[in-house]
């Protein structure tokens, strides 16, 4: 329960900030560099290492990948199909193709399965949907805008990403069983925690709502698909076709039925596509998500 009421807090308090004016909203992008660049790979040395791998471990890491491919075949083939812009397609591609797995992730996460739920929610982020979008999200969102993918740069933002660095070298102390000092895990423990109430502060000061914008359609299908369309594909996956019932499988499931990937909508805004459409997925996307992931929460109970 404190878990959510932090949840809750720090989200409209992000939201009531927006309307002081004297309140610096742009902190929000130090906000994130700080999650990004502390918090997360704080919280990846800490479960990384201590994650006894198995083949099981595949159907979380998967649920990103199989999910923006889903995405990606979709709204490709309906938007030819359709007319639509390339720069349409990109965006809900970017939009409704990743899922929110870390700033929204783990704090739900958190809050509905416990502190031991992170390190399945972190195998779903880490080599999940931040690997997608930093090399598959790139790449469409480079292609969609017209341009030409540069893979030796893409390749750069991989190997140079703080995150993906300690990622790596995560996996490499598990693979070595080699423990951090007791002092030190304790100090990645209380950085980490600090994702929950920035986090959700950083969603807070971004949400916004464009009433009078065109784009309606393109929200309820993308949210749709985002929320509804894809967290359903990965239960009959997993649930009937591999006939996986652990509780690491619900984790997957409610990973990926979280908001659109803010990171995402800032890649799709970077590039050009539909920077305002992108936005109104993320400021409708988030709060409608609480109800849909209360039902996936239902759902999942009965595995």
């Amino acid at each position: 329960m404190n878990n959510f009421i932090i949840i809750f807090f720090f989200l409209f308090l992000g939201l009531l900030l927006q309307n002081v004016k004297r309140f610096p909203t742009h902190i929000y992008k130090t906000i994130n560099k700080i999650v990004i660049y502390i918090c997360l790979p704080a919280i990846t040395l800490y479960h990384i290492p201590k994650i006894k791998w198995s083949n099981e471990l595949l159907f979380p890491i998967g649920a990103g990948w199989i999910s923006f491919f889903l995405a990606f075949v979709f709204f490709h083939f309906l938007g030819r199909r359709l007319g639509w812009s390339n720069k349409l397609i990109g965006c809900l591609i970017l939009t409704a193709g990743l899922s929110n797995s870390s700033f929204l992730g783990y704090p739900i996460i958190e809050a509905l399965f416990g502190k031991k739920g992170l390190e399945t929610a972190v195998l779903v982020d880490q080599p999940g949907t931040f690997v997608v979008v930093s090399t598959l999200g790139v790449f469409v969102a480079a292609f969609y805008s017209n341009g030409n993918p540069d893979f030796k740069s893409i390749s750069k933002k991989i190997l140079f990403f703080p995150p993906f660095l300690t990622f790596v070298a995560a996996c490499l102390m598990n693979v070595f069983d080699y423990n951090l000092d007791l002092n030190i895990q304790s100090v990645l423990l209380k950085v980490g925690s600090l994702v929950t109430p920035l986090a959700l502060f950083s969603v807070g000061l971004q949400l916004s709502f464009d009433r009078n914008s065109k784009h309606w359609k393109f929200l309820r299908l993308g949210l749709f698909f985002r929320l509804i369309v894809t967290p359903l594909v990965i239960f009959i996956l997993y649930v009937f076709v591999f006939n996986q019932h652990s509780e690491a499988i619900k984790i997957t499931i409610i990973e990926i039925a979280m908001a659109p990937m803010i990171t995402g909508a800032i890649l799709a805004s970077t590039y050009g596509l539909k920077p305002k459409l992108s936005s109104m997925m993320i400021g409708f996307g988030i709060p409608i998500s609480f109800i849909t992931i209360a039902i996936w929460y239902f759902i999942v109970g009965f595995i």
